[in-house]
């Protein structure tokens, strides 16, 4: 199982953190014109390079803006950006997952909706920037799974939008609720709301203990000159079981009186607030009549989220929760050229033995749109390519 790991012993930025993935095996380039896919208004320069830092080498990333005059934007001006840009869906689902839980921080803090929010600092070109090219950067590695240590926060005051307000920010404290983190480092912001919402996003498993054989490690320079190394760590590594077991949860719902046509809607909202698998089950309640079963996998993190989709969008009155195992078998990625381009696999070994491989669905859906072919011929090209082989 390939795994990310993020150690956050000096906390973590959004330019921080594009350095520290870059560093690790992103290619610069690819993130540059991938960001461009944003189309945004503004001019700027995304500038990489290599650097040091208290005598650690590692990616230094810094937005250069064409003009100290930024708009100021509402959720709905983001959400509208990602969604006209030529993203793939998994960069557009992970950067708008990213900007709500920002809004919903800064709504809850400020008594607003989350409509009403108007970005400061994260609505300027720069965060943008650091938080789609996040999501850039993690679909790019394609792991398995993102863990991360304990966040340090900092401490002190910070000066915001807002005025003079303690460290951690209050939404900074709100985006990082139920995240174990630690403090008093330095008496400087070193956990920024672009960060801790990268991290909670994001993160499958905050933990103190690295278990994984170590294949690359990445530095992302901050700004600060301390005594210790301002700088974010990130190990890419193998967890070398076969399989893996992950604890996840199961919510239900028994519904008989809702119209069938709204299931599929539902579905997409919680897709998109973090449900791993969502599935119906026909069968008979009392006096005979007869209902859906809504079930729901996710994970521990998305349980209030996944709640607040079931209560509001459906009619239920009542759900049941309880937790699972899920045995996944270890995986890994590698890409093939086809006629219609390069398409990625994933393939599935067990005891050491590759078992399957599939192809990408997202990678077959976009060249079956550009070719404007039908998408089983694509899978019927990767099929004759791996069975060559």
């Amino acid at each position: 199982m390939k795994v990310l790991y993020y150690d956050c012993f000096c906390g973590i930025s959004g330019d921080m953190n594009l350095g520290a993935l870059i560093d690790v095996g992103v290619e610069k380039e690819f993130l540059i014109k991938e960001i461009a896919k944003l189309n945004l208004e503004e001019k700027y320069e995304l500038r990489i390079e290599k650097t040091v830092k208290n005598g650690i080498i590692g990616t230094k990333v810094d937005v250069i803006l064409g003009s100290d005059k930024q708009k100021h934007r509402y959720l709905k001006d983001i959400e509208k950006i990602i969604n006209l840009s030529n993203f793939n869906d998994r960069i557009k689902k992970m950067s708008l997952s990213m900007f709500l839980l920002i809004a919903k921080a800064e709504a809850k803090v400020h008594g607003k909706s989350v409509g009403e929010v108007h970005f400061h600092e994260v609505g300027a070109l720069d965060s943008i920037i650091d938080i789609v090219g996040a999501a850039i950067c993690l679909d790019y590695l394609k792991v398995d799974k993102i863990k991360s240590s304990f966040v340090q926060v900092g401490g002190g005051f910070v000066k915001c939008a807002h005025g003079l307000l303690p460290v951690p920010t209050p939404a900074t404290v709100e985006i990082l609720k139920n995240i174990p983190i630690k403090s008093g480092i330095a008496p400087y912001e070193m956990t920024t709301p672009t960060g801790a919402v990268i991290l909670a996003s994001n993160v499958d498993e905050f933990t103190e203990k690295i278990d994984l054989a170590i294949d690359n490690v990445g530095y992302g320079i901050g700004t600060r000159d301390l005594e210790i190394p301002n700088v974010l760590r990130v190990y890419l590594g193998t967890e070398k079981n076969n399989q893996d077991i992950e604890k996840q949860y199961i919510i239900e719902t028994n519904i008989d009186d809702m119209n069938p046509e709204l299931y599929g809607y539902i579905e997409e909202r919680l897709f998109q607030k973090g449900a791993l698998d969502v599935f119906k089950t026909p069968i008979i309640m009392k006096k005979g009549r007869s209902a859906i079963m809504l079930s729901v996998l996710i994970k521990e993190k998305d349980y209030k989220a996944i709640q607040e989709v079931i209560f509001r969008e459906t009619t239920s009155i009542g759900i049941r929760q309880y937790g699972v195992e899920k045995i996944m078998l270890d995986r890994d990625f590698s890409e093939i050229q086809t006629c219609y381009g390069k398409i990625m696999l994933k393939n599935s070994y067990y005891n050491g033995e590759k078992i399957r491989s599939k192809p990408e669905y997202e990678d077959c859906k976009k060249i079956a749109k550009e070719k404007n072919i039908p998408i089983t011929d694509v899978y019927r090209e990767v099929d004759k390519v791996t069975s060559d082989k």
